[in-house]
């Protein structure tokens, strides 16, 4: 759902229950409406926030296992790309460069 979104549905959903005064008798009660979006709102913000943090369900599904090769142990890769770059060293020169 979104912390953005459940944000917004609780904070209707408090003011339908809290701050609106209906008058007459309706059909729906905006009350219980207003309870009921608040529930689903906060409901939504905990499974998000869940899923969203490292000790969360959400957790194992972003990891991933990268495999080196044979006799390394395999390295966990947190959702960073890495470059490694390897460099290798010139042939050694035979002698100053001529004009000396």
């Amino acid at each position: 759902m979104g912390i953005a979104v459940s944000l917004i549905l609780a904070a209707v959903g408090l003011i339908l229950a809290l701050a609106v005064h209906p008058t007459g008798s309706h059909q729906v009660d905006v009350n219980t409406v207003g309870w009921i979006l608040f529930i689903v709102g906060l409901i939504g913000l905990i499974l998000d926030l869940l899923l969203w943090s490292d000790w969360g369900p959400g957790y194992l599904r972003r990891r991933t296992v990268t495999d080196v090769g044979p006799g390394y142990p395999a390295r966990r890769a947190y959702g960073a790309r890495r470059t490694v770059v390897e460099e290798e060293d010139a042939a050694p020169s035979p002698g100053p460069p001529p004009g000396y």
